[in-house]
């Protein structure tokens, strides 16, 4: 082993600095998600550390980033008393429990008027992290938050976890002698989904949810499979501090993000309860906007002076509550699974379920994607099931609970034939997971097809869903959507439930639509792997139907965001007999098929863009139609060849390969001053 005293000053103070950059960019990556450096630039500096270290192993210090990855498996989880309890929350569910877990806070403090923190209750594991002089000592979790077990080993493995805090010189900020920090260890949406079709391909063991994964993760005996997993820790609160104080619970907040520990996003302080309400109710309708599960958010009492003033329970603090979000998981039995044609001729298998509550609706079908999908979890009628519903997504079946069987399950079997028409089941290639119906007359496609050609995003036919639908097709009123616009009064008076009026509103609803224009109607003829977007791309490119029709392969090929798939089944579809009769027909309804484009100035001409995350002004579809008409190109992947990456709050990956490439990074309110002065 070289000795200390004969290592050279300049690699000691080469190591330092490997160190301190590695500490630098987990901070970038980690905290503030603003990475200056591609994985290949920051494996080589861990790299560069390694060789070091193993040369001169005097210098390896248990805080140095090297020390991440795990050494020996550990047999057991010793117990960790905390110095301080981890209490649990009061929970309120409704806007009245808030309200009035608010006016006790307002009577205990005898009418002094707090301020309010307000952060993202994470749906992770409790973890408390004790850093004495900077350097982190010990890892424990919540337990039953008065001991917790030992996961040092298992923590030091993750990167979103300093092993060091950083002092800040020019801030006189330093790290306080002692320091207990309370969070939660969580893993992205994103992270676990890959991380379980990596399971599912290698035959793996793949967990139910997010929080399950981080739990199994945090508790390997292996630290070495933890090092490998992708977790991610915020911090949410304090145990003990020594050597510092704070005013706020923002203040401490602000405080742990300058000394390189991860906070929640969104964060905010609230002065009223008006305020407060406003902002649950916004992400509890936004929630499955975020790249994390969040099962609700935690209202604190700002002022830590007043937090002591209130007190706590035997359970709980009376200055904090968590406000509930109506879950998104829930457990049931599959009753039966049914084949569902959609309007492309793919047979789904849907499974009818025992009624149940998960995210504040009553659950009694989820679909079950394609019949490998039924392969893969093992699903049998009987079974009982996790479903989940995130947001507007239609439920799904994530897990089968085989343990709770009590016999041999009904097998699910792909359908012979169409359960609708009777026609022909096939898959259109081997490699495909879909077996699809190739019936073109079927009625089950053309109610799928009517609905989506009246839906808000293509034509906008107000009136016209799916009730209406399968009557106008179940009474052959309509035999393809351009029937639509030869329907009358008396037919629609045929109709259950018509009267004048609602025939009167939904006529005038058609005639209207007629003028949308070419992106929209081409979104509406349902041609698969043609979203809205690349409708409106076509649509700006080609700016007519009868150019579209002329294109061939080559040329769609070259416009932006259409690829070889896309560019061949476009020109299939339309140039199939029953397509090219249906656009004749559309046209002698005299719908429009063309798509103008802004006149005047086009400043943003020849630039293109790429837009991740949420922006607050506007919606994604307003910011890209906006970008079009000023002459534009909205593009959905990172290139050298990207002029822009508007960046709002929570980006994805197209950020960090933005940064990797050298493109112009615009928030929001760059983005704002570019579109005013363009």
């Amino acid at each position: 082993m070289t000795a200390s005293h004969s290592i050279p000053a300049e690699v000691r103070r080469t190591v330092e600095r490997l160190r301190e950059h590695i500490r630098s960019h987990d901070y970038r990556y980690y905290v503030l998600s603003q990475p200056e450096i591609s994985d290949a630039e920051y494996d080589a500096l861990m790299r560069r550390l390694v060789e070091l270290e193993a040369a001169y192993p005097a210098l390896v210090t248990p805080d140095s980033p090297t020390q991440r990855v795990g050494g020996m498996a550990e047999q057991a989880f010793g117990s960790v008393r905390h110095s301080v309890p981890m209490l649990s929350l009061d929970n309120a569910v409704t806007a009245e429990e808030l309200g009035a877990w608010y006016q006790r806070v307002l009577k205990g403090l005898d009418g002094a008027q707090p301020t309010l923190a307000v952060e993202f209750k994470i749906d992770g594991v409790g973890l408390a992290l004790v850093y004495e002089g900077g350097r982190l000592a010990r890892a424990a979790t919540r337990g039953d938050g008065e001991t917790g077990e030992d996961v040092t080993v298992n923590v030091r493995t993750i990167g979103a976890i300093p092993l060091k805090l950083p002092a800040k010189p020019r801030s006189r900020l330093q790290p306080p002698a002692r320091l207990e920090v309370r969070g939660e260890i969580y893993m992205s949406i994103a992270e676990f989904e890959r991380f379980n079709e990596a399971a599912r391909r290698q035959g793996a063991e793949m967990f139910a949810n997010p929080r399950n994964a981080a739990a199994g993760s945090l508790r390997q005996k292996d630290p070495r499979v933890t090092a490998s997993r992708p977790l991610r820790f915020f911090v949410h609160s304090y145990g003990l501090v020594e050597g510092m104080s704070f005013q706020t619970h923002a203040e401490f907040l602000r405080t742990c993000g300058a000394l390189g520990l991860p906070v929640p996003a969104h964060s905010l302080v609230c002065r009223s309860l008006e305020e407060l309400l406003a902002h649950c109710r916004r992400w509890e309708a936004q929630r499955a906007e975020l790249p994390y599960e969040v099962d609700g958010l935690v209202v604190k009492v700002n002022e830590l002076h007043l937090q002591q003033r209130l007190g706590m329970t035997a359970r709980s603090p009376r200055w904090a509550i968590a406000y509930k979000f109506p879950a998104q998981q829930a457990t049931t039995q599959v009753l039966d699974v049914l084949p569902s044609v959609g309007r492309t001729g793919a047979i789904t298998p849907v499974a009818k379920l025992a009624p149940v509550s998960c995210a504040g609706v009553t659950i009694s079908n989820a679909t079950l994607h394609n019949y490998d999908e039924v392969e893969r979890l093992g699903l049998t009628v009987g079974d009982w099931v996790v479903i989940q519903r995130a947001g507007d997504v239609i439920p799904q079946v994530i897990k089968v609970l085989t343990s709770r069987r009590t016999g041999p399950g009904r097998p699910v079997r792909v359908p012979s034939a169409c359960p609708v028409c009777k026609g022909t089941v096939t898959k259109d290639r081997e490699e495909d997971v879909a077996y699809r119906c190739i019936n073109p007359a079927c009625p089950a496609q053309l109610v799928r097809r009517l609905v989506h050609f009246a839906g808000r995003d293509a034509m906008d036919i107000e009136g016209l869903g799916d009730v209406v639908a399968a009557q106008l097709v179940e009474r052959r009123m309509v035999r393809d959507v351009s029937d639509v616009y030869r329907l009358t009064m008396a037919q629609l008076l045929q109709l259950e439930l018509f009267g004048e009026k609602r025939a009167e509103n939904l006529l005038r609803a058609i005639e209207a639509s007629k003028g949308r224009g070419l992106a929209r109607a081409l979104y509406g003829l349902g041609i698969r792997h043609v979203g809205q977007r690349v409708a409106a791309v076509l649509a700006e490119e080609c700016r007519t139907m009868d150019a579209l029709l002329e294109a061939d392969v080559a040329r769609l090929q070259a416009i932006p965001d259409v690829g070889p798939v896309i560019a061949e089944t476009l020109v299939q579809a339309l140039r199939q007999p029953g397509t090219a009769r249906l656009i004749e027909q559309l046209k002698a309804a005299k719908v429009k098929l063309t798509e103008e484009t802004a006149r005047g100035p086009r400043p943003l001409a020849g630039r293109s863009f790429v837009f991740t995350g949420e922006l607050a002004g506007w919606s994604r579809s307003e910011a890209e139609a906006l970008v079009r008409r000023l002459g534009g190109q909205p593009v959905s992947s990172v290139s050298k060849q990207t002029h822009y990456v508007v960046a709002g709050s929570a980006p994805g990956s197209k950020l960090k390969r933005a940064k990797e490439l050298g493109v112009t990074i615009l928030d929001e309110a760059g983005f704002t001053r570019l579109v005013q002065h363009a």
